[in-house]
């Protein structure tokens, strides 16, 4: 019996990450993982109606800066700490 519930185990794995990336495709997410952190952040829509997926439109100025639409700049994120980065204890320079 424990050789097959590994062998169901290890199967399970590719099939709940395939399931796990075209959910997160299909929402608009997108997902960043390296040892420190893992963030699940919203990305533009491309069928927007009215930024056609551009995101958003830009404000002109001095400082130009991206206004983001609120189809996806509203929408939560969610970060986990996994590792703490290290400190510095010298001055970079």
């Amino acid at each position: 019996m424990l050789p097959r519930t590994a062998l169901l185990l290890a199967a399970s794995v590719p099939v709940m990450a395939t399931a796990a990336a075209v959910a997160l495709r299909a929402g608009r997410w997108e997902l960043y993982v390296d040892r420190h952190r893992i963030e699940i952040t919203a990305r533009p829509r491309s069928n927007c109606p009215r930024w056609h997926g551009e995101g958003g439109w830009w404000v002109g100025g001095a400082f130009p800066e991206m206004e983001a639409c609120p189809c996806w700049a509203d929408r939560r994120e969610l970060r986990i700490r996994l590792l703490l980065v290290p400190t510095w204890d010298e001055p970079p320079f």
